[in-house]
Order: structure tokens, then C-alpha cells, then sequence
């Protein structure tokens, strides 16, 4: 394999050129290999973790003072920033960005263009996709689906199983909720 890094007292360190990181370059905390693949651009920049079974390949990048942990899993070119946390079995990958104190837990996905920032939380096997945006202090959980080019955010909720996409704004106080049966 053609390696990309070493690590040394717990950080990753460039030990050849790929992407904008140079050789001798200092990124991120690792626990071990595992957690940053060697194959692609993806890095783990300054104060930034990644943990447990937690992989970061791809693309993908986690800096600031973002963790990823449990069985996190960040791919494509997405973006973990801030002192945004990932962890349980949660993914984010295409194009994704996780910021600010957001939190993705559980089996939860972000994909395509989407945000999820300030302190926003998207978990259980919440789906957050296409260009959609969730943010301040708003939850999406259960197995609720955001797409499109739709936004959550104030205090907002959507849970149980509904459904909020196309140009929908959900805001303010507003829950959103729905039951298969």
C-alpha cells in the first residue's frame, strides 16, 4: 500500500504529498490506522479526532475541533467541522457538511449537498439529504426523512416518520411528525 501517513504520539503526520497536505504536515488525532484511510485526499486537520471504528476515507475532511467516533463513518467529500461531533453508526458523505455543535448520531445519514449546523441534532435513522438544511437548535430523529431543498431550523422538530422536502421551511416552534401506522 502506498501510504500516506505515520502516526506519531497520537496525530497523523504526512509523510508524502496528496491533496493540499505537504509531507511533514501534522493533522488530527488518531487511535489507530483504521480511523483515516490512505487512499484519497481525506485528512484529519489540527484539534480534530477520530476514534473507535470510526473511518474517514474519500475525499472527506474533519477538522477544528470535530470528533468522529463510535462507527462513525465520513466519506466523499464531506466535511466534519467546528466542534461538530459523528458517532454511533452514523455516515455523512457526497457532498455533506456537519458544523458549528451539530451533532449526527445513530444510524442516521447526511448525504448530497446538505448542512446540518449550529446546534442542531439528526439522529436515530433520521435522513437528511439533497440540498436540504438543518440548523440552530432544530432535531430531526426517528426515522424522519429532510430533502430536497428544505430547511429545519429554530427550535423546530421533525420525528416519527414524516417526510419534509421540496422548498418546506419548518421553523420556529413547529413539530412535524408522522406514524406509519
Amino acid at each position: 500500500m502506498n501510504q500516506k501517513y505515520k502516526i506519531v504520539d497520537g496525530r497523523c503526520v504526512a509523510i508524502r504529498d496528496f491533496g493540499d497536505v505537504k509531507t511533514g504536515d501534522v493533522g488530527g488525532r488518531l487511535e489507530t490506522e483504521r480511523n483515516l484511510s490512505h487512499h484519497g485526499d481525506c485528512w484529519v486537520y489540527g484539534d480534530a479526532r477520530v476514534s473507535g471504528n470510526a473511518r474517514v476515507y474519500g475525499n472527506a475532511w474533519v477538522f477544528g475541533d470535530a470528533w468522529v467516533f463510535g462507527d462513525a463513518r465520513v466519506s466523499g467529500n464531506a466535511r466534519v467541522f467546528g466542534d461538530a461531533r459523528v458517532f454511533g453508526d452514523a455516515r455523512v458523505f457526497g457532498d455533506a457538511r456537519v458544523f458549528g455543535d451539530a451533532r449526527v448520531s445513530g444510524d442516521a445519514w447526511v448525504s448530497g449537498d446538505a448542512w446540518v449546523s449550529g446546534d442542531a441534532w439528526v439522529s436515530g435513522n433520521a435522513r437528511v439529504s439533497g440540498n436540504a438544511r438543518v440548523s440552530g437548535d432544530a432535531w430531526v430523529y426517528g426515522d424522519a426523512w429532510v430533502s430536497g431543498d428544505a430547511w429545519v431550523f429554530g427550535n423546530a422538530r421533525v420525528f416519527g416518520d414524516a417526510w419534509v422536502s421540496g422548498n418546506a421551511r419548518v421553523f420556529g416552534d413547529a413539530r412535524v411528525y408522522g406514524d406509519k401506522n
